[in-house]
């Protein structure tokens, strides 16, 4: 089964940037994505990318996060730029659309305003 590691996260003024990094267990998946779970509020996918390099992202992250894939080194990331307080959350990677594998423990983004 896969297995993922999340980091990259810390703490981060408001329209600074950061870069998450997710290490995956195996060397073969397509549709990977990076979800975020805020306090009381249920994890959402936020940015997914394919094989291929076709990328979704939701309205909110448009523009300022980036995800890219290093199919050689089993790695996703995503930089995220013009960070905003509403970004604080627990970051996860998994398979996208629908993560259906077992959850890394993530790693904690803190925005401050």
């Amino acid at each position: 089964q896969m297995q993922f590691v999340e980091s990259g996260g810390c703490l981060v003024e408001a329209g600074g940037s950061l870069r998450l990094s997710c290490t995956v267990s195996v060397s073969t998946f397509n549709g990977i994505g990076w979800y975020r779970q805020a306090p009381v509020q249920h994890r959402a996918l936020v940015a997914t990318i394919y094989r291929g390099g076709n990328t979704n992202y939701v309205d909110s992250v448009k523009g300022r996060f980036t995800i890219a894939r290093d199919n050689n080194k089993n790695m996703v990331y995503l930089q995220m730029n013009s960070l905003k307080p509403e970004d604080t959350a627990v970051y996860y990677c998994n398979s996208a659309p629908r993560g259906a594998w077992p959850w890394g423990k993530g790693t904690q983004v803190t925005v401050s305003s």
